[in-house]
């Protein structure tokens, strides 16, 4: 291990298992204390217990690292405010923010009922942007007294946000509405030393190991574990460090040995009448423009 987190404070959402248990372990080994947050739910978000985010922080003290425990439900302010006051209070400061928690409650779009909506933007989107919120409060309040941060916000998206997937409205529009929080908020807190990153991971957690059983089975003995969730922590430790000076508001896929920068939206072919179309002219013209534009992704769960 390099240690290239030595020192640092890291907040980690929805860490008592699969990726954010792989993040938070990975950050506590390269020198990073640890705010274990989980709030200990059900796949589907029912329920609530405190034993997986304590297990995680005893496993990394046992290790020799440094953890503590957060139970709190980030998607309220209460949650969120003592989420950051907990990295403060525990170790008088936070650099990282961490954004991981999340659940599914999947459904066709004619089956999704609105409880199943609200509960999974609720978590994703809204679970994102407390805790964000609440600790860029406090570092533009560090920059405007001098201290300027070196600060790290990891957030976390999915191919599901980039591309759709079938059978998951709620979940692709709560994981694109994240991917654009994460362009705006890096945007607005770049003056403050605030680094904003998104990542769109695959691994085998509770969230896919059902959803998409066969991509996520587990390798043969001895083969290389693509879908192991370690894999992409060392991605999310590197933007978590000082190390990844000058990297903001991007949006990295992540999966097995593989990391992607990805692109976003961009424009393509183009066509301008000078005037006002027609309705059929319009049509004519989008014709002609696809015949010449990129062909979009595969949609999750469509291929």
């Amino acid at each position: 291990m390099t240690g290239i987190c030595a020192g640092r404070v890291a907040v980690v959402t929805g860490a008592g298992r699969g990726l954010g248990r792989a993040h938070a372990l990975a950050l506590a080994a390269e020198g990073a204390h640890v705010v274990v947050n989980d709030l200990g739910v059900a796949a589907d978000g029912a329920g609530t217990s405190a034993g997986p985010a304590q297990r995680v922080a005893d496993e990394i003290r046992a290790q020799g690292g440094r953890a503590v425990a957060h139970s709190g439900d980030i998607t309220t302010t209460d949650g969120a405010a003592s989420l950051v006051a907990t990295a403060l209070d525990t170790f008088g400061r936070l650099d990282t923010l961490v954004n991981n928690a999340g659940f599914l409650r999947d459904r066709m779009l004619v089956n999704l009922g609105e409880d199943d909506w609200d509960a999974v933007i609720r978590v994703h989107l809204k679970g994102h942007f407390l805790p964000l919120r609440h600790a860029a409060a406090h570092w533009r309040a560090e920059a405007k007294s001098g201290r300027t941060p070196a600060a790290r916000v990891v957030n976390t998206a999915s191919g599901a946000g980039l591309l759709g997937s079938v059978g998951q409205g709620n979940y692709s529009a709560a994981k694109a509405g994240i991917l654009g929080l994460t362009l705006v908020a890096a945007a607005e807190m770049a003056r403050y030393g605030v680094q904003i990153n998104a990542i769109a991971p695959a691994a085998r957690t509770r969230m896919t190991e059902r959803t998409f059983a066969a991509t996520m089975a587990a390798p043969a003995d001895g083969e290389f574990d693509t879908m192991a969730p370690e894999n992409v922590s060392p991605l999310v430790v590197w933007l978590s460090s000082a190390d990844s000076a000058g990297v903001t508001g991007r949006v990295f896929e992540a999966e097995g040995g593989r990391i992607t920068v990805m692109a976003g939206w961009r424009p393509g072919p183009t066509e301008d009448a000078g005037s006002r179309w027609t309705p059929a002219g319009a049509g004519e013209a989008a014709r002609r423009l696809l015949a010449t534009a990129e062909k979009p992704g595969p949609v999750y769960g469509a291929r």
